[in-house]
């Protein structure tokens, strides 16, 4: 194929394109919000000093990471029905991405809470404060910047991972592009376009999130 016929092609295909890659956009931040949500509460469960809410916690991580997204993504869009939980594919899509992410993101909290210093959680009760204040204005918002690089990993990967909801039929962009593909058979146009949109969409985000690291991390060295 030569040069003008690609750029011929991708001109015809890239709106259609665009208009998938804003779904693939939408799911990622949803799915990123509501697996942030839902991994905190499980974080905090496993950090419970009530062994059973602990235990419970660890529990449903472990089943959560042991399923592969898209037996996750095919169970609610296709089982739920059964038992009368009816959503569009859009909603599957989104709730099976966060959910499958939430055990990743519980994790990464866990890991920085348990960074911050203990000695920090005492002086917050010396000065009277509350579990839940310490929590709030003393742990989570140093544990975030502890956990900022693979929560960041996770967005990335969260991003990449929404071609999985093309399987329950989400007009996405890798959706989109497999449409073009099988109606036009210009397989290495329409793949190469959906890669180079990844990419456009990956790589400034990956450059952001080095550059508020990196923010965090000099204000952190502030005296």
């Amino acid at each position: 194929m030569s040069a003008s016929q690609f750029i011929e092609h991708a001109r015809e295909f890239m709106p259609i394109l665009l208009q998938g890659a804003v779904v693939t956009v939408e799911v990622t931040l949803l799915s990123f919000v509501f697996s942030t949500v839902l991994g905190l509460v499980l974080a905090l469960t496993r950090l419970s000093p009530i062994r059973a809410l602990a235990w419970g916690g660890g529990a449903v991580i472990n089943l959560i990471r042991g399923l592969p997204i898209i037996v996750q993504l095919f169970y609610i869009y296709f089982v739920l029905p059964d038992i009368g939980i009816q959503l569009t594919a859009f909603q599957a899509g989104v709730i099976g991405l966060g959910i499958a992410y939430s055990p990743y993101q519980a994790e990464n909290f866990r890991a920085g809470i348990e960074a911050v210093d203990p000695g920090q959680r005492e002086a917050a009760l010396a000065m009277g404060m509350g579990p839940a204040l310490i929590m709030r204005r003393v742990i989570l918002p140093q544990a975030f910047r502890i956990a900022l690089p693979p929560y960041g990993n996770t967005l990335v990967m969260m991003l990449k991972d929404s071609s999985l909801v093309s399987t329950i039929t989400v007009a996405e962009m890798t959706r989109a592009g497999q449409l073009i593909a099988s109606s036009t058979f210009q397989n290495m146009t329409v793949y190469t376009l959906v890669a180079l949109l990844y990419l456009v969409l990956s790589l400034p985000l990956v450059a952001g999130l080095k550059k508020l690291e990196s923010h965090l991390r000099k204000g952190a060295r502030r005296p």
